[in-house]
């Protein structure tokens, strides 16, 4: 079974009120897994959008599709965050908020854990595109704060992803957020150039 969720006919633009009652069932989705770790039902979904629930199946033909967009979503908004807080602040601070940014988008897939585990087919090339957009954002960020001499010259991208990862490890405990906060900080502190002595 597939996870697209895409309901316009190639060519087609959709209307304003239909992109609208789309994000308001995404945005409910999100807020429906969140509250009852990962299973609401679609009518949950579609009562807490204010939307009928042929309105819901007109965009999401199954509760995969709901579920795969939802984490699409929730990954592209991660990616495109790089951008805006390169656009808005120093590039290592940029990268600095970005990294707290994922540790909230941890916690949303951890609450999602079990309604992504339930799709059928689909899920690998889901995670490959996340795992890609993720990349690419933290390549980005790594880059400019590099080039603006606010990280280490010899910081990687992969090596700032893995430790990324391993601090989000064991989201179970439910202190992991603040812990992980608290290593993002440690993290930037190693990151930044190291100063001449007096």
């Amino acid at each position: 079974m597939s996870v697209d969720d895409s309901n316009a006919d190639a060519g087609r633009k959709p209307r304003s009120d239909s992109l609208r009652n789309r994000e308001l069932l995404i945005e409910a989705a999100k807020a429906s897994f969140a509250a009852s770790a990962g299973e609401a039902s679609l009518e949950e979904i579609a009562r807490r959008a204010g939307v009928g629930i042929g309105t819901l199946y007109r965009h999401f033909p199954t509760r995969d599709a709901i579920v795969a967009a939802v984490y699409r979503r929730e990954v592209q908004q991660l990616s495109d965050a790089a951008v805006s807080l390169l656009a808005a602040l120093p590039p290592g601070e940029a990268l600095h908020e970005w990294m707290r940014l994922f540790v909230d988008y941890i916690a949303t897939k951890k609450v999602m854990a079990s309604a992504l585990s339930s799709i059928v087919g689909g899920l690998p090339e889901l995670y490959a595109k996340s795992g890609e957009l993720i990349t690419e954002a933290v390549t980005l960020l790594v880059r400019h704060a590099r080039e603006a001499g606010e990280i280490r010259a010899d910081a990687v991208p992969s090596d700032v992803l893995r430790a990324l990862v391993g601090f989000t490890y064991g989201n179970a405990d439910p202190a992991w957020e603040a812990s992980a906060r608290r290593l993002i900080d440690l993290l930037m502190d190693g990151l930044r150039p190291s100063r001449p002595a007096p």
